[in-house]
């Protein structure tokens, strides 16, 4: 979590690029990367020059001696009418010329273009970028992520954002560990690998890798919806053994739109993963099986997803191995078979679906249903309120998670109904949460599953979580819709005797007329 000070540079960062006509955020959120990226590149080459220094090896530069002016500190301190031109026509042209030689974000680099039309605005940018703490790798993340909410709270293109609170609790449910292999195939801004990342080092923190310190805005403690003071906890992970993997092969995204790969690649990168693995590819065409084999089929030990309900569809590009599991041309049914490919037998995943996923009559939904139950261990369904995505869409969703391979005997539902915001457009914070709760019992059933323990707490199906056999969801066509096996106790409502009703208005009438006669003698 970001300081107000912090705060409050980006907000004016925000404001600057809206007032120089930059008015979609998502494009403001992309020319910020664009600078980030060219300031990080030049704190990467120095921090390698005195590495190079000290230890007499050399380096692959990112700067040639001719190239030296397009570095951050050098173009920094120029006026609007050197700076301009500089970056427009020589720094964007050399990252097209870093892509080429395969350096990160070389994929999505290569056609970056400047959108700021104002030179006066390219300078007040560099200039606040400048003063940001991108050095500093406790706050990179937190900052950037407070960025990408602006997506949010601008309103245009939030489709891209999924809660984070919420993809938390996905992630606290499938309890990740260092020797995962993790993918997003339609990862967005990337806030199921980063949270994921974030995730990994507070579970691999000791003790004395673990820094708390209480935050202040205005030099008063910032206090959370119950009034308690929000401290901020910083995580070293200094207990993960394996950091190579997870910092050059553990965390794969896919996206079919460049701009989200850049941001998300940021985003990645401001948390602290080294080298992420994130590509163009639309993950549902033919091409993806052919160029990345490995990764289409069996490539993956967990996958976090909320895949697209809506969209374009090029219907012929389809991979084929995919409509021979579910004949369709919903994309949420043929990412559900698409990510039950990319699984390991044995791999987990958290989706999340809209609701008619899980109650659709079609042939489609029910064989894609019919598979997850007996093909493999469909584990958890959880009903979401159909507010979380306001107020971008009001539609219901749920959450999946299933392991490759076996067959279900018994699935865990639960129904959520707050997630700690309003489910109005505001989304303001409250104080009613079913998410603490929720990752508790699912830890406690899985807990419970695995010791061979009573499952008699979760039999009791008027609560929250209840278990649901699976031949019961069989027998109903394989609806997974929560309502459809929740029992729900109604109370018989009492009223009072009309007649008893009758003579208490009339009393009250009586009094009325009275204390009116007694004011009309008082004129």
């Amino acid at each position: 979590m970001i300081t107000g000070e912090l705060k409050s540079k980006i907000d004016k960062l925000w404001e600057e690029f809206w007032t120089g006509g930059i008015t979609n955020p998502l494009t403001v959120v992309e020319q910020i990367t664009f600078l980030m990226y060219a300031r990080m590149l030049d704190m990467n080459e120095r921090a390698d020059e005195k590495r190079s220094a000290r230890t007499g090896k050399p380096f692959n530069r990112r700067f040639e001696n001719c190239e030296q002016h397009l570095r951050w500190e050098s173009l920094r301190h120029l006026g609007a009418d050197q700076l301009y031109p500089l970056i427009k026509d020589e720094l964007f042209p050399h990252f097209a010329e870093l892509a080429g030689e395969g350096t990160l974000f070389a994929e999505f680099m290569q056609d970056a273009q400047l959108m700021i039309q104002k030179p006066s605005l390219l300078v007040k940018a560099v200039e606040l970028l400048s003063d940001l703490p991108l050095e500093n790798k406790d706050t990179k993340g937190d900052l950037y992520e407070y960025l990408l909410s602006k997506l949010t709270t601008a309103g245009i293109n939030g489709q891209f954002r999924t809660p984070r609170h919420v993809i938390r609790a996905m992630v606290e449910m499938v309890d990740p560990s260092e020797t995962d292999r993790l993918c997003d195939p339609a990862c967005g801004t990337g806030g199921f690998l980063s949270t994921t990342y974030e995730y990994l080092l507070e579970k691999y923190s000791s003790e004395d890798g673990i820094e708390r310190e209480p935050q202040f805005e205005d030099g008063k403690p910032v206090l959370d919806v119950h009034g308690q003071p929000v401290v901020n906890t910083l995580y070293a992970g200094d207990l993960i053994e394996n950091r190579h993997h997870i910092d050059s092969d553990m965390f794969h995204g896919f996206d079919f739109d460049a701009t989200m790969l850049r941001v998300a690649a940021m985003n990645l990168v401001m948390h602290g993963v080294k080298t992420p693995d994130v590509h163009y590819q639309d993950t549902l065409s033919q091409s993806f099986l052919e160029r990345r084999r490995s990764e289409a089929r069996e490539g993956f030990s967990l996958i976090l997803a909320n895949p697209p309900f809506k969209g374009s569809l090029d219907e012929e590009d389809v991979d084929p191995t995919l409509l021979r599991v579910v004949k369709t041309k919903k994309t949420e049914l043929l990412f559900v078979a698409l990510i039950q490919r990319m699984l390991k037998t044995g791999g987990r995943s958290a989706t999340i679906v809209p609701d008619g996923v899980l109650f659709g009559s079609s042939k489609a939904h029910q064989t894609l249903r019919k598979h997850l139950l007996e093909d493999n261990q469909l584990e958890a369904v959880v009903s979401l309120p159909s507010g979380v995505f306001k107020p971008y869409a009001g539609v219901s969703t749920a959450i999946l998670f299933f392991t490759k391979g076996g067959s279900s005997e018994k699935i865990w539902f639960y129904d959520v109904q707050a997630d700690g915001f309003s489910l109005d457009d505001k989304r303001s914070a409250i104080k009613d949460n079913d998410l603490p709760d929720m990752v508790a019992q699912y830890r406690a059933y899985q807990q419970a599953v695995i010791a061979g323990d009573s499952l008699e707490q979760w039999a009791d199906k008027t609560q929250k979580a209840f278990l649901v056999d699976a031949a019961d969801i069989k027998a109903n066509k394989y609806d997974l819709s929560i309502n459809r096996y929740k029992e729900v106790v109604y109370k018989a409502e009492t009223f009072e005797d009309p007649k008893v009703l009758l003579k208490q208005l009339m009393t009250l009438e009586d009094e009325i007329q009275t204390e009116l006669k007694a004011l009309e003698g008082m004129l």
